[in-house]
């Protein structure tokens, strides 16, 4: 630009416009013409000026920051002069000046400027009529500012609480979003649950964003004037929030509760930042300069679609990985507010919040940590006993046994349990007590395998079921021998076995499981399998044998999982145990990154190598005992302490997590039909078909078996036309301590009778004899009393348990009542002939 362009321009864009032409060809002759790129500090307030700018294109921005109050912004537009008063004048800048884009810039140094004012006193005459015109503006502006502030000051939001704690994927994630929104000036939406502070998420996106000097104000929006006149303004009275706002951020707090009378103004606020005065329908729509926030805590909020941002803050149960980080962040806040040393939290500690799932969320936390430090009172540690968070309802009235007794933890995770007494002892004890079965005398009083299976294994399993669940799949020798020849097998012939096929299992495994039970129970009736050695045992083989065949094709043990008929039996009975293997799901989310409870690795920490859960079960996602058989692989494979094996109420999960399932039902009442089903040759009486053909027989046993279910069944059918909300899976469970009583009652004699001859039995079988035998057995009168008890416990627990799973009074369950107690007569009846 030349030098008569350069006076030009002055005379028309600059307060010298007003100078002499002399004047101002000096100034235009001396200026440096400078380009300073956007986002560069020009001038930095309360500093001694040194040179006087004029910019020639571009914007630059001048704030004045305070500490009582937001910071006061200037735009400033080409033409600007910036120093002319404080040169003059010797005084310091009042302003730190920045560039917003790129500009040109014309400079005159100090020394020049007042050589020019001392060539041309015009300069510092003139400065007396401009700094009376500014101070004009300024009075004006300060009177706007004042009455500005007055009407924001009571929704002003000044600074950021804190920021995003964490290194989860859902505290980048959430990191990335608040960025992501702060980059430009489209509406956002913020929702989640109480007490996550997403009022703060509101202010870290503002002070985020290049607009972070403007006013950032919150409205609750529940407390909004029906016709919203205080966002809005009244027509030709007092102006409303928008209007003092300007380029500020609006934060519009539990939208959800927005009067529904006024959403066609939100509506047309979020689309087109367009709004009317109240009682005013004919003026030109007003312009919001500004950018809108919404808080809500659920997405749908009738105006998210509308919206650019979404942002959805995740709760603290589901960032657990990021309590650590959280909880020592409030320590610091709260040791630094109250001036005390910081103390350090506990694994312990930290374990026991890392299980809980924090209603309340970050609030909740703050709240507890700053109660524990006080509950501490100075001390180093801050220890679990000075942490008190509500407990949930999956972990009430349980007492983690494995912190009680430390000796219990060493024992599960040794070898010993069950590693070396499965392959020390079941590994070679099956296979002789089979052989024994094979090649041995026929029948129980000189057969020791039939003494050990019908009179041993039945009473003490049944009896363990309430006590231990499902412990004896842990050393059953059918999965150990299927296990062992998968080992076997993969070194003859390296290959890769299959996976589980899952939907198919779920779908199916049930019912087949359900039919190999009751063929078994066929066979075992209608062969005489409790006095027929050799069946016993090939019982027992053909069991082994699908043990074998389905661990050569699948991992693991699918066998155990889908289709063992025993473990089926195991695994409905052990939902009424008293004990349940569960890991805390707070420390499992917060900690564990390998899953090696579950996919098995070498040892990490206090972990040891395993090959993983052989059911392929998760402790944390159990929600009853089905699934667990106590292996404790899950315990020794955990390197942070999560896994718990709690003491509980009886059957606590079938009333509170329990899902019912179809096939489950069946088997539970062909449990019961088998007591039934034991006292065949009666029941053919019953029926004069005491000499029934073979075929007959079979289809008599199957209709035995079906009578308790069928019974069960059209009671409960009754039972809905009096009106009972409660489906019939659900409450077919209420049988289940029957059935586990019935089922013990029946082997009460062979426990207490024929038990006793173990000895005696044992030198038969193998050809010899005593002189006086070593035995015992009970007074029927005793074994009488024991099954009435059994019958009479059993009975009141299937009452009581129908009643909290239905949640119902008995008297509006009477039919079911009516059939526990009816079956359970029925069931002492066929004991007592």
């Amino acid at each position: 630009m030349n030098l008569s362009d350069r006076l030009e321009w002055l005379q028309r864009h600059t307060p010298f416009g007003s100078l002499s032409l002399a004047a101002l060809e000096a100034i235009a002759a001396a200026c440096r013409q400078e380009q300073i790129a956007a986002n560069r500090r020009l001038v930095l307030e309360d500093q001694a000026v040194t040179t006087l700018y004029i910019l020639k294109s571009g914007q630059l921005e001048a704030y004045h920051t305070t500490t009582d109050s937001p910071a006061q912004v200037m735009t400033l537009p080409p033409g600007t002069v910036l120093h002319w008063p404080e040169l003059v004048l010797d005084q310091p800048t009042p302003h730190t000046v920045i560039t917003l884009s790129d500009c040109e810039v014309w400079t005159l140094s100090r020394d020049v400027f007042n050589r020019l004012a001392d060539q041309f006193p015009e300069l510092r005459q003139s400065i007396s009529q401009h700094l009376s015109g500014a101070l004009a503006d300024v009075t004006a502006q300060l009177a706007y500012e004042q009455q500005r502030q007055m009407a924001l000051r009571p929704y002003l939001v000044p600074r950021v609480k804190q920021g995003i704690v964490g290194s989860s994927r859902y505290a980048i994630r959430l990191r990335h979003a608040i960025k992501e929104a702060a980059g430009d000036r489209h509406s956002v939406l913020i929702f989640g649950e109480p007490g996550l502070e997403k009022d703060n998420i509101a202010a870290l996106i503002h002070y985020g964003s290049r607009d972070r000097r403007q006013p950032l104000i919150q409205l609750n929006c529940g407390t909004l004037s029906a016709n919203g006149a205080e966002l809005f303004g009244k027509a030709g009275g007092k102006q409303g929030l928008l209007d003092w706002l300007n380029e500020g951020t609006l934060i519009l707090n539990n939208v959800h509760e927005w009067p529904n009378a006024l959403y066609p103004q939100l509506r047309r606020l979020l689309q087109s930042r367009e709004y009317l005065p109240v009682s005013d329908t004919t003026t030109t729509a007003r312009l919001f300069q500004g950018r809108i926030i919404l808080i809500a805590e659920k997405k749908d909020c009738n105006c998210q679609d509308l919206v650019h941002h979404i942002i959805r803050v995740p709760p603290l149960r589901v960032t657990k990985a990021d309590i650590e980080a959280l909880v020592n962040y409030y320590i610091t806040l709260c040791c630094r507010s109250k001036r005390i040393p910081k103390p350090r939290i506990t694994p312990e500690a930290l374990r026991r919040l890392q299980s809980y799932d924090f209603p309340g969320n970050l609030r909740e936390l703050a709240s507890l940590v700053e109660r524990a430090i006080l509950q501490a009172n100075g001390a180093s540690l801050l220890t679990e006993e000075v942490f008190w968070p509500e407990q949930v309802k999956q972990r009430r009235f349980r007492w983690n046994l494995l912190n009680a007794y430390p000796q219990l933890r060493y024992l599960l995770r040794s070898p010993w349990w069950p590693d070396r007494l499965n392959y020390g002892l079941m590994l070679w004890a099956f296979p002789l007590i089979v052989a024994i079965g094979l090649w041995g005398p026929q029948d129980r009083e000189h057969n020791l395998a039939l003494n050990l299976f019908w009179a041993w294994w039945w009473p003490l399993s049944l009896l363990i079921f309430p006590f231990l669940g499902r412990i004896w799949c842990a050393v059953c020798p059918f999965m150990i021998y299927g296990e062992l020849l998968q080992t076997l097998s993969l070194k003859l012939w390296p290959r890769r076995l299959g996976s589980w096929p899952r939907p198919l299992a779920e779908k199916w495994g049930g019912w087949m499981l359900f039919a190999l039970f009751t063929a078994i129970l066929l066979w075992e009736e209608l062969w005489d399998l409790p006095n027929t050695a050799y069946l016993s045992s090939w019982l027992l083989i053909l069991i082994t044998a699908g043990a074998v065949i389905f661990s050569q094709l699948y991992e693991r043990r699918f066998w155990c999982r889908y289709l063992c008929p025993i473990g089926g039996m195991n695994g409905l009975f052990a939902k009424l145990s008293i004990i349940e293997l569960r890991a805390q799901r707070g420390i499992c989310a917060a900690s564990c990154t390998t899953y090696q409870c579950y996919k098995g690795g070498p040892a990490l920490g206090e972990g040891q190598e395993t090959g993983g859960c052989p059911i392929y079960s998760h402790p944390a996602q159990l929600t009853d005992n089905r699934n667990c058989v106590l292996c404790m692989t899950c315990l020794k494979a955990c390197p942070h302490r999560s896994v718990e094996l709690n003491l509980r109420p009886p059957a606590i999960e079938l009333w509170t997590s329990h899902t019912p399932t179809a096939y489950e039902v069946c088997l539970l009442f062909l449990l019961l039909g088998a007591v039934v089903l034991h006292h065949l040759p009666q029941v053919l009486v019953w029926c004069h078909q005491p000499q029934a053909p073979f075929l007959v027989k079979a289809a008599i046993a199957t209709l035995t078996l079906a009578v308790p279910g069928a019974i069960a069944w059209v009671l409960h059918q009754g039972q809905r036309l009096w009106g009972s909300p409660q489906p019939f899976i659900r409450l077919a469970y209420g049988y289940l301590p029957l059935v586990l009583g019935a089922n013990l009652a029946y082997y009460l004699p062979l426990g207490l009778g024929e038990a006793g001859h173990l000895w005696p039995v044992t030198l038969a079988t193998f050809g010899l004899s005593a002189g006086t035998p070593f035995q015992w057995s009970a007074h029927p009168a005793v074994v009488a009393f024991l099954q009435t008890t059994a019958l009479i416990v059993s009975t009141l627990a299937s009452l009581l348990l129908t009643q909290k799973i239905s949640r119902l009074p008995l008297s509006a369950l009477w039919p079911q009542c009516l059939g526990i107690v009816g079956t359970a007569v029925m069931i002492s009846t066929l004991l007592s002939l």
